[in-house]
């Protein structure tokens, strides 16, 4: 039967299976018997059917899945499967209107249906929050859609910075010299964060305090001990004849030799932070007689 014929290699191809590569493996049956099977299987929820670049592909719906799905029209299905290949990324009103070539109203009508049932959700972007995407219900939303761990409920969370780089600073401080590994180990030990911070958040927050002149970043060449795979001896006795010297290039971070001062008294006069310096001429356009902020000061 043909409708067996499908479901059997959808089986054998969970993540789906390519309306050509179908055609070729169920050859003896007929295009038209085909068809309307494939039609059968998916008015009966059986069958979903999704697009891979130029590529129709046909995927079997689990059982569990086609309880969830019951009562759906094709318009839901195929609004719910535009989303669903979106991913953690999301996909835009407009751009799922694009793809589905359905009305606006009807997709509205659509979102308020699969979000009743927990289908999918809505979620605002963090650089357009007035600008809603969606995606599946059990998805987590990707860093660019939230704007990553310094982000707390879309909002860029200063405080929680501000205590990071003040804790990480007074570690670096009271150790003389670490790694990134290190302040690593620190964040992860100390729950500074209320999130799981990897290694490129962490070196983040290292490379702004870098930058603010509170901690320097060095070069060191790091020499890793391996034994020769050809020695006989093994792990025989500590004989450094036996092994090699790897060179790694590490970076370290030390508290800065020449700390920044937060102010100086170049930087509380006027004229050392002000961005019209080289034009101020007495008698120009720009002079100390008509500057307001001197007045100010004075």
């Amino acid at each position: 039967m043909a409708e067996t014929a499908i479901l059997e290699q959808c089986k054998l191809h969970p993540e789906g299976i390519p309306d050509g590569d179908l055609a070729a493996k169920i050859s003896h049956i007929p295009v038209t018997d085909r068809a309307v099977a494939i039609n059968r299987l998916l008015s009966q929820r059986k069958l979903q059917i999704f697009k891979d670049g130029e590529s129709l592909v046909y995927k079997e719906v689990k059982q569990d899945e086609a309880v969830k799905f019951k009562g759906l029209s094709s318009e839901d299905l195929l609004v719910y499967q535009i989303i669903q290949q979106s991913g953690n990324t999301g996909i835009w009103t407009k751009e799922l209107k694009q793809k589905s070539n359905l009305p606006q109203t009807q997709i509205g009508k659509i979102f308020k249906s699969l979000e009743a049932r927990k289908l999918i959700k809505a979620v605002k972007h963090v650089a357009q929050q007035n600008r809603k995407v969606y995606m599946l219900y059990e998805l987590e939303p990707s860093r660019e859609i939230t704007g990553g761990a310094w982000y707390t409920e879309h909002e860029y969370d200063a405080e929680f910075i501000h205590v990071l780089r003040e804790q990480c600073v007074k570690f670096i401080l009271a150790r003389g010299k670490v790694t990134l590994e290190d302040v690593c180990d620190f964040v992860k030990q100390t729950k500074l964060s209320h999130v799981d911070l990897g290694q490129e958040e962490v070196l983040q927050i290292v490379n702004t305090l870098v930058y603010d002149g509170k901690v320097d970043a060095h070069e060191e060449l790091e020499m890793d001990k391996e034994r020769d795979p050809d020695d006989p001896a093994g792990d025989a006795g500590d004989d450094d004849d036996d092994l090699d010297y790897m060179e790694n290039v590490i970076v370290v971070y030390r508290p800065a030799s020449l700390p920044i001062p937060e102010s100086s008294a170049f930087t509380a006069v006027p004229c050392g932070v002000c961005p019209v310096f080289q034009e101020c001429a007495p008698g120009g356009l720009v002079s100390p007689e008509t500057c307001q902020y001197m007045k100010d000061w004075l």
